[in-house]
């Protein structure tokens, strides 16, 4: 039997302050999960979400999420959460990685990116780090808690990857 203890990594205000959702009550999460289930069973499906498990006792210390945002022009979009306590740690950075891998080996995508929060640096050099690229500063596209967001958009081609 396979238990989730998630809801206190998303359960945090500081996790999630950048994003338009959390912090999420027990219920949300299980919700959230249930949908993540549905979308593994879809036979055509664009959204893949693991967990970012630790070795050494196999605690659930995040997750990474990677969608397929448009077949036709190969385009997919990643995004990652860790638990406090292992910020800092390089998982961000190897997941990130792992992420754009599994784009790139599985769907043969052309191009794969990712936003973040200009406020949130600590994303923007795990962006960074593993080679995407700045192309801009999207204004006011994203609504949160405190109101509009602007969003800092990284890519990386195929071919940069390799």
């Amino acid at each position: 039997m396979i238990t989730l203890k998630s809801e206190r990594l998303v359960s945090k205000a500081i996790v999630c302050q950048y994003q338009p959702w959390g912090p999420n009550s027990e219920q949300e999460t299980k919700e959230f999960v249930k949908q993540v289930l549905i979308d593994a069973k879809k036979e055509e499906r664009n959204r893949f979400i693991f967990a970012i498990i630790e070795k050494e006792n196999e605690k659930m210390v995040g997750a990474g999420e990677f969608n397929i945002r448009d077949v036709r022009n190969k385009n997919g979009e990643i995004g990652y959460i860790v638990h406090t306590d292992y910020w800092g740690k390089g998982i961000a950075t190897e997941v990130a990685k792992l992420l754009i891998e599994f784009g790139f080996s599985q769907f043969q995508l052309h191009r794969i990116y990712a936003t973040c929060d200009p406020k949130n640096i600590a994303s923007s050099k795990v962006l960074e780090k593993i080679g995407m690229t700045k192309e801009v500063q999207i204004r006011e596209d994203l609504f949160v808690k405190d109101g509009w967001r602007d969003s800092l958009l990284y890519s990386v081609l195929e071919h940069e990857w390799r």
